[in-house]
């Protein structure tokens, strides 16, 4: 199945950079949209006015931006008459996420080999990408029903960190840490925008069908709404994270990588809350003081061991370490790399002075975390990464 899926590198490179940006936009939308609303909501205050408080008016405020005030209404339910003109906030997050999507497609499942699985792992990639398309569905089915049945936001809460580690777990299992990351990620990303195409518009809806038959609205749709986009609210910055991860292989490449994935999601939403409090005229200012606290605790418990004892002591040429990277690394990372179009993020490693250049790098990704080659496409053994190692903590001499 890999074989079906492969494009040529010059093809998926392109395909990477117009998704990418494309996604990165309606993400930018997206997010906003959030951040602004639930601010918004948090900022209300009950109307001044009894008269639009008799209109069903159930809060107002006053905002200053772009050189002009702002006086903004919200109806408990809805206005007595819909106005000609009413915008819509959905086809961010139904970009956000088909772009996404589309990154996984050309990024992950047509280069399976490389990105999504690693070699040796449980699964063949045509497996791998059933299994990653499935847990997507899986994650919203699981989350909708616990929504259904637990009425304590608390419990809620909990059942999704739990939830969230056994997925971040399970995912490290099956897929290369990088990937395991991403698809995490987007299993969240598919609970936020399934929140908006099956609960938020169609309560929307709900609400204008009820005022074009000039009936009574019900409110429990618009409730069960506002709810799901607190929830998307929460979410952002978890997600944020894993799609970036990629830059970060000190997380993705440590022993247990699902610990450091759950435990930076969940200090995002933490700081999430600190804002949301903000908004609505609460300063936690211990929320950023523990976030802050959280952060170095798991950055100390991620810190790599000092690997400096018999292996460091053996003497390692540069002549090893460049024959070691010239059948490893520089089939991808050369000014003519046979394996990719042009080499990533621009490192090249032909000769023995840029490798001495590159020297912390490659013991960060290749020697400490593991992480390069990408699933270890190459085959670079574990006394390949050490005399490396040993060759990097000598002094990576090229004499």
């Amino acid at each position: 199945m890999a074989h079906l899926l492969a494009l040529d590198s010059y093809t998926t490179e392109w395909l990477n950079l117009l998704t990418r940006w494309l996604h990165v936009i309606a993400g930018i939308v997206w997010i906003g949209s959030s951040f602004y609303f639930i601010a918004l909501d948090n900022h209300l205050r009950p109307p001044a006015d009894e008269r639009a408080t008799e209109a069903g008016i159930g809060g107002e405020s006053w905002e200053i931006h772009g050189g002009g005030f702002y006086r903004i209404e919200k109806y408990t339910v809805a206005p007595r008459r819909l106005p000609d003109v009413l915008h819509w906030f959905k086809w961010e997050a139904y970009t956000t996420w088909l772009s996404g999507f589309a990154l996984l497609v050309f990024l992950y499942y047509f280069n399976a080999e490389s990105y999504l699985v690693d070699r040796g792992g449980p699964l063949g990639t045509g497996w791998a990408i059933a299994a990653s398309v499935a847990l997507l569905a899986v994650a919203w089915i699981v989350y909708d029903g616990l929504c259904r049945m637990l009425r304590s936001e608390l419990a809620l809460a909990a059942a999704l960190l739990g939830l969230t580690a056994l997925a971040a777990w399970g995912a490290t299992e099956l897929f290369a840490p990088r990937a395991a990351y991403v698809q995490v990620g987007a299993m969240l990303g598919t609970i936020m925008v399934a929140n908006v195409f099956f609960v938020i518009i169609p309560a929307h809806r709900g609400l204008i069908r009820a005022k074009e038959e000039h009936s009574e609205p019900d409110p429990a749709p618009a409730l069960r709404a506002k709810q799901r986009s607190v929830h998307n609210n929460y979410l952002t910055l978890p997600v944020v994270f894993a799609m970036l991860s990629n830059h970060f292989p000190a997380a993705y490449g440590y022993s247990r990588s699902w610990l450091p994935l759950v435990a930076l999601m969940a200090i995002g939403a933490w700081i999430r809350h600190f804002f949301n409090l903000r908004h609505a005229g609460r300063t936690a200012w211990w929320i950023p003081v523990t976030a802050a606290l959280a952060i170095a605790a798991v950055a100390v418990a991620m810190r790599p061991a000092d690997r400096s004892g018999p292996v460091a002591s053996k003497a390692v040429p540069v002549s090893r370490a460049q024959a070691i990277v010239q059948q490893r690394c520089v089939p991808c990372h050369s000014e003519h790399p046979t394996e990719v179009g042009s080499a990533p993020l621009g490192i090249e490693l032909d000769t023995a002075e840029q490798l001495r250049a590159r020297a912390a790098a490659i013991e960060r990704v290749a020697v400490k975390s593991k992480v390069m080659p990408l699933g270890n496409a190459t085959g670079m053994t574990q006394a390949e990464r050490d005399d490396l190692g040993s060759w990097i903590r000598q002094g990576a001499s090229i004499k």
